[in-house]
């Protein structure tokens, strides 16, 4: 059968996602995902769908919806490319903006979703390696056809100087693609950078802020000619009607989000002062999780001894620049508090 399968899919490593186990009595900390409940609008649109509807064919080119985030970026509707979930966006921006020839950059660790995309592509891999601390410097000289740079970056849920990202966007030759998925839990984002430079794309993703992972809906805003190029490629119904009509009331309620999104910073404070007392290292976060090291008891003692207690994190053991390191999603306060509590008993030795 291999001779039946392209050889680069042979070769190549599919993305592993977080696991979703299907347990009731397990806390979820390990796919960040929001844990409050989206827009009461969302409910009401359900409500109301016409299932005649279904029936037919969605508006293929997501018009309502577009409209409404090109209201809330400030932009036009030409502006804007809606898909399913970031992630699509995202291999979007490969098969549209980068020849068989050439070449995609992001940096290491991120995203692991990136070098799989690539690999799809079968196109060459620029990895830039970030330093011992998480923090980047260009080399002099690179180049690639296209730059995914995660903003906040994940794992690692930090951001990066302002100053630095303009100086790479104005000097970097090929599509710069800024992830930001995270960006509603940061105090900095990067959407003005995608209206002023004709090379750069902003993603976003309604699966964490908004509580709507389950929809599978993320965008782009950019350069009307770089819109246009993913619009010649994605499927002809990428987006389906519930979909779109739920995104478009969630986004329309900026109320809740915000509220939501405080919540979890709020929390996310708590949970960071509380795992520095019991001497971890947590990074500053700018994200709806916490990159901690567990120091003296291990991570993958400490994972080992979550999931023991029925709490997921995310741990990433085959990759030796990050074994050292979890990710924690920040849940609600009293989910917070059982892992707190948890992990104070693993720590103490009184499990």
């Amino acid at each position: 059968m291999n001779d039946l399968i392209r050889k680069s899919v042979l070769a190549m490593t599919g993305y592993v996602p977080g696991e979703q186990p299907d347990d009731a009595g397990i806390i979820k900390l390990n796919t960040n995902e929001n844990p409050y409940l989206p827009s009461p609008d969302v409910q009401d649109i359900l409500s109301m769908v016409d299932i005649a509807a279904l029936s037919r064919y969605p508006d293929p080119g997501c018009l309502e919806l577009r409209k409404v985030i090109a209201e809330l970026h400030g932009c036009k509707v030409e502006n804007v490319f809606v898909g399913n979930g970031s992630d699509e966006v995202l291999a979007l921006c490969i098969r549209a903006f980068v020849e068989r020839d050439g070449s995609v950059g992001y940096f290491e660790p991120s995203y692991s979703l990136y070098p799989v995309l690539a690999d799809i592509e079968d196109v060459e891999k620029k990895p830039v390696e970030l330093d011992a601390r998480f923090g980047w410097k260009m080399e002099n000289g690179y180049s690639a056809s296209l730059f995914f740079m995660a903003h906040p970056n994940a794992p690692t849920s930090l951001t990066y100087g302002r100053d630095d990202i303009v100086d790479f966007v104005r000097g970097f030759k090929g599509v710069v693609v800024i992830d930001e998925a995270y960006a509603d839990f940061a105090q900095d984002h990067c959407m003005e950078l995608a209206l002023e430079h004709d090379n750069v794309l902003v993603s976003r993703t309604l699966s964490k802020s908004y509580s709507l992972a389950g929809i599978r809906l993320g965008y782009c805003v950019g350069n009307a000619d770089l819109i246009g190029a993913m619009f010649k490629i994605k499927d002809s119904y990428n987006v389906n009607y519930l979909t779109q009509e739920i995104a478009r009331v969630a986004i329309l309620d900026q109320n809740t989000m915000h509220a939501n999104v405080q919540a979890i910073i709020e929390t996310r404070k708590m949970v960071s002062d509380k795992l520095q007392e019991l001497g971890f290292e947590v990074s500053d976060s700018q994200t709806n999780f916490l990159w901690i090291k567990p120091l003296g008891l291990g991570a993958k003692t400490l994972f080992e001894g979550l999931r023991r207690k029925k709490i997921l994190v995310r741990y990433f053991e085959s990759d030796p620049r990050i074994r050292d390191y979890l990710r924690v999603t920040i849940g609600t306060a009293p989910e917070m508090f059982s892992f707190l509590d948890a992990v104070e008993e693993l720590v103490n030795g009184s499990e």
